[in-house]
């Protein structure tokens, strides 16, 4: 099991205990606030579960059917993931209307409250691990999860903040706007974890800071080559995918072009960390009149 599936396999079990907490505190108290927080909880688990299957497929060698791998099984997943977050956020409003039109009083405030923060401080601490985690082994599913995770713990800081409200007041009303406001607040972290998720699936380009990079080590280690254009990149995972045309001096060697692209190929590998290079190289004659990089 590679790491990955192993913090998939924890962030399940995570999902579980707190999904357990949160209901807990639903039940002492009766607090529809603390019911929309136990429900999103029951999507985290889903989510935890689809998580471990994408970082495990993923993990799966290239093969001839997907030359490429399977690391887009984690975009996959992160879009599920958002998906889910969104029906979640609209059953969460749906529970804020019933409440809000037929308000209860609630009942154990603090002890409901007590437990629902224990379970959003494990949700925080394993959250901030899956993010931190998920970028350093360039794992979209992971950081998915992470972040989603975050979010939860955002909205069950709310939620608590309300239910205290409610209890200092008396206001009953106030426990369905806050879940109401939770459900929002849900409803666009899902919005943006898609856009994110679908732009992978869609073989958005590298940050342009990342592209300059990989330009600038090519006019540093280029030596012997004239110029590079039609630089491409695109990320699927943790794999990262660079290709560019590299234009040599027609009388050059084959062998010592080889040896240029062999210099560039180390060159992009230390910066870019998993990253396949492709070259292709091209005689002088096929050089471009405004390249990307000039050499020499």
């Amino acid at each position: 099991m590679t790491r990955a599936a192993k913090f998939g396999l924890i962030t399940v079990v995570v999902g579980i205990l707190v999904l357990g907490l949160k209901y807990l505190a639903y039940l002492l108290t009766g607090s529809i606030a603390l019911y929309s927080d136990a429900l999103e909880s029951i999507v985290n688990v889903t989510t935890a579960f689809v998580t471990l299957v994408a970082v495990s497929v993923s993990a799966i060698p290239a093969d001839t059917n997907h030359p490429y791998g399977h690391n887009k099984a984690e975009y996959l997943s992160a879009v599920l993931e958002s998906t889910l977050i969104l029906v979640a956020a609209f059953t969460i409003l749906r529970e804020a209307y019933v409440g809000f039109m037929d308000p209860r009083p609630l009942e154990a405030p603090l002890l409901g409250m007590a437990v629902n923060l224990g379970a959003t401080l494990i949700n925080a601490v394993w959250g901030t691990l899956l993010v931190r985690y998920g970028r350093r082994w360039h794992s979209p599913a992971l950081a998915a999860d992470g972040r989603h995770l975050w979010t939860d713990v955002v909205s069950s800081i709310g939620v608590v903040i309300g239910v205290a409200l409610v209890a200092l007041t008396g206001w009953t009303r106030l426990d369905a706007v806050i879940a109401g406001l939770v459900a929002l607040h849900i409803l666009w972290s899902g919005w943006q974890l898609m856009r994110e998720s679908v732009g992978g699936l869609m073989d958005e380009a590298l940050p342009r800071d990342i592209v300059d990079g990989v330009r600038q080590i090519i006019r540093d280690s280029g030596a012997g080559a004239l110029q590079a254009h039609t630089l491409r990149s695109r990320r699927s995972g943790s794999r990262v995918f660079i290709e560019f045309n590299l234009v040599v001096p027609g009388n050059m060697a084959v062998g010592d072009a080889h040896a240029i692209c062999d210099r560039l190929e180390a060159a992009i590998h230390g910066y870019v960390e998993g990253s396949s290079i492709v070259i292709h190289i091209e005689t002088e004659q096929q050089a471009v009149a405004s390249p990307e990089v000039r050499i020499g």
